[in-house]
């Protein structure tokens, strides 16, 4: 008997992941959507290395052109140039030292004062470690754009154990970030602060008119590509805390992707606690590609802007605060 349950035991299949067993077919407009994303990101990968060797002739020239300069040089003009390329350097790096403490400065006084904003960062169960080092990138990018703002928020990362936590902790300087970060799940967390905590999420009935001071707006952390359809949503009803969508759909309509990424949310947010103005920073953030042509008049030198931003980011980085159909 013994050895007849191990002859079952050889032949039976092999239990699929929880990836495998939850992932279903594509439907050919997924599929045209893979294919056009997967250009999208060899021509940004073309556009990187080309960068890069253009930085890196760039370095080369400056250096021969500071060698032939010194080799040229009399004693007393080489010492000159060296004190004087000292002096840019002393510069430069006072200049740094002046904006790290300006940032922290701000970051200090949000802690103490700034809007508090929570990435829900609990869903890396459902993601692939390609996923969540994608997550992590949208998470850097969140950190240094609430650093450069005027308004910056009190940033909370919640949920950060397992995988996530450690491609967190792969980030370089991440434990001298100046945020509130949480093995703990946000309700657990914040669970004083319950009655005021607001899920993002386009599945909600309550449109986002105004960012009240007193409550703590939660950004869903899940790079799904679709994947997971209203999981924020169901997740936010079963807690039993409060749900909110942003007014996208009331300014302006979109011509591809509903789904926008953890680091344009965070970075309309941050825009709208600047201007006070829902059309101007969802104008600013939202790639000009992803809107109707009649929406697509913007101000004027915001598109280059965008379009740097955007280059710092994959499309594929999706998160699952979907943007509303238009009414």
């Amino acid at each position: 008997m013994e050895a007849l349950a191990q002859d079952q035991a050889d032949v039976a299949p092999p239990p699929k992941a929880p990836e495998q067993q939850q992932q279903r077919p594509l439907s050919k407009n997924a599929q045209k959507r893979l294919l056009k994303q997967q250009r999208y990101e060899a021509k940004k990968a073309e556009k990187k290395a080309l960068l890069k060797e253009h930085k890196k002739r760039e370095a080369e020239r400056k250096r021969k052109e500071w060698q032939e300069a010194l080799e040229s040089a009399t004693e007393a003009e080489r010492s000159k140039l060296i004190e004087s390329r000292r002096e840019l350097r002393r510069e430069r790096m006072e200049k740094r030292s002046e904006e790290r403490e300006g940032k922290l400065r701000r970051l200090e006084g949000a802690r103490e004062s700034g809007q508090k904003i929570v990435i829900d960062l609990e869903f890396a169960h459902l993601m692939s470690a390609n996923e969540i080092s994608s997550l992590c990138q949208q998470i850097m990018y969140c950190y240094a754009v609430n650093g450069r703002c005027a308004y910056p928020c009190h940033l909370w990362l919640t949920g950060c154990e397992g995988e996530m936590g450690s491609q967190l902790q792969r980030i370089p300087g991440f434990d001298k970030w100046f945020v509130e970060k949480e093995d703990r799940s946000y309700v657990e967390a914040l669970q004083d602060w319950k009655e005021n905590l607001v899920y993002l999420t386009a599945d909600s009935a309550n449109v986002l008119d105004v960012l009240d001071q007193k409550k703590i707006y939660i950004i869903g952390g899940l790079v799904d590509r679709n994947r997971w359809k209203g999981l924020t949503m169901k997740k936010a009803e079963e807690q039993g805390i409060q749900t909110a969508k942003l007014p996208i759909g009331n300014y302006l309509k979109m011509s591809s992707s509903q789904v926008l990424t953890v680091n344009q949310v965070m970075e309309i947010l941050l825009k709208f606690l600047e201007t006070k103005d829902w059309k101007d920073s969802f104008f600013h953030v939202i790639p000009q590609r992803k809107r109707c042509e009649a929406d697509s008049i913007q101000p004027q030198g915001e598109a280059e802007e965008e379009d740097n931003a955007e280059d710092d980011l994959s499309e594929s980085n999706k998160e699952r605060v979907e943007v509303p159909p238009p009414n």
